[in-house]
């Protein structure tokens, strides 16, 4: 792995890590997910970020069982990955794959010309996020500091 490797350490942020946020629906969760990066980079379009996001979840949820959902989109004019964290107050519904609710999302947002790298990124998110061990440690955080902790711990 080179330094420039992209890892969840290298795309989470502190301020896009959310615990417990109140969420009634898929469409609020794709709202939150697109205001949080905006406030934290007002260069971007959360309208923008919004619709890419939706329009990914038309071509297949993300929802990939067991409560979890990895939305995903590339953004024209981004110069690097951003990453958001949350865990829901309650699951929502997110047509997901076992038709679960979702409680913890994970949002990649990546450069429109998005390459392999990218999608080692999504493989590793999806392969923490397998770990039921791990994921209950996370639903058990009850504020964004030790949310944002757990997720960036090495080797967890």
């Amino acid at each position: 792995m080179t330094d420039t490797s992209l890892t969840i350490e290298n795309i989470l942020a502190p301020e896009l890590t959310l615990c417990r946020a109140p969420s009634s629906s898929k469409k609020r969760v794709m709202e939150t997910i697109a205001e949080q990066i905006q406030q934290h980079d007002p260069s971007l379009s959360d309208t923008e970020i919004f619709n890419n996001l939706v329009a990914r979840e038309r071509l297949g949820s993300t929802g990939i069982g067991q409560g979890i959902a990895i939305p995903h989109c590339r953004l024209e004019g981004l110069d690097r990955v951003v990453g958001v964290l949350l865990t829901l107050e309650e699951g929502v519904a997110f047509d997901a794959i076992d038709n679960q609710p979702v409680d913890l999302v994970f949002a990649l947002i990546v450069p429109k010309e998005a390459t392999s790298e990218h999608l080692e990124l999504l493989s590793q998110l999806a392969e923490k996020f397998n770990e039921k061990a791990f994921c209950d440690q996370l639903r058990q955080c009850t504020d964004a500091d030790s949310l944002y902790r757990r997720m960036t711990a090495e080797g967890s």
